[in-house]
């Protein structure tokens, strides 16, 4: 793990690299049993005062890129509400101690965002925490490798896709606009898989792409309301869904450049850039961070 956010490191060993012990767990997946263990920059990341005083809800906050946002804008001044699942209520106990540890105030909250309600209900959660929202990080996912193709891939799976990666994101950001102000920011999670889609997560990319048109369609709706929408790309990092959802954890990541997968600590600092006052001019892009893979 990465002791120092800003000393000068090799990125191709700055965290480690396959081959790792292979693994398996059931989905959602917890951090607990990860090895090696993720890093979500605990011991690294040292906050300026980038988000000072502004409120921020994260889907998907309790374990993986999620965790390493919640903590990252703890630290610039923010504070969270998160989402998780039920099942993933411990590591939803991790993410609020290192937000609250930040000396800000943190709001679990366990929401299954495949259905509208709920969707509206978690908004009107966080207006009554925070009396608005300004920044909204649209990050929950879910995939499921199916290595023997599209015949593979049932009904029910591809609405649980469909509705969490897409349905989830267009409800939240539908209710949660009117509660932000000028300056706010919708950051949304794509990937790598939206424009080098993997044939084992068909469904699973197709989300990815629509996210990309979304975050651009919706950027230049609102860019007269003052409001950003970005998005960042990751290609492979290591988080819980890797071993929840993979058949072959040992080599993940090594087929990127840098011959290793991220750590959610380094896909952090993308998101609080987008959502600070430094990306001002900063609108309708999507932010690669893929380890060297080139994208369009």
């Amino acid at each position: 793990m990465a002791d120092e956010q800003h000393a000068q490191q090799d990125p191709t060993t700055q965290h480690p690299r396959p081959d790792f012990p292979q693994q398996d767990q059931a989905h959602p997946g917890w951090t607990g049993p990860m090895d090696p263990p993720p890093d979500h920059g605990e011991e690294s990341y040292r906050g300026s005062g980038r988000l000072e005083g502004r409120k921020a809800v994260i889907t998907g906050g309790d374990s993986g890129i999620g965790r390493a946002v919640a903590l990252a804008f703890a630290r610039e001044g923010a504070d969270v509400l998160f989402t998780h699942l039920d099942e993933e209520e411990s590591d939803a106990r991790e993410t609020a101690r290192l937000v609250e540890e930040a000396g800000r105030k943190a709001v679990a909250v366990s929401c299954d965002i495949r259905e509208e309600g709920n969707c509206r209900a978690l908004i009107d959660r966080a207006v009554a925490e925070f009396g608005r929202v300004d920044v909204l990080v649209n990050n929950a996912a879910y995939q499921m490798a199916q290595p023997d193709g599209i015949e593979a891939i049932t009904t029910e799976q591809f609405d649980r896709v469909m509705r969490t990666n897409l349905y989830g994101m267009f409800w939240l950001t539908k209710f949660a606009l009117p509660h932000m102000p000028r300056g706010a920011s919708v950051i949304n999670s794509t990937s790598v898989q939206a424009y080098q889609p993997s044939p084992h997560l068909l469904d699973y990319a197709m989300t990815k792409g629509a996210i990309v048109t979304f975050t651009q369609g919706l950027a230049q709706m609102l860019a007269e309301r003052g409001i950003r929408v970005n998005a960042v790309a990751p290609g492979p990092v290591w988080t819980p869904l890797i071993p929840a959802t993979l058949p072959d954890t040992a080599e993940f990541g090594k087929q990127s450049p840098m011959g290793r997968p991220a750590q959610p600590a380094e896909l952090a600092p993308a998101y609080v850039y987008l959502a600070s006052q430094e990306a001002s001019f900063i609108t309708a892009e999507i932010l690669n961070a893929t380890g060297g893979t080139p994208l369009p």
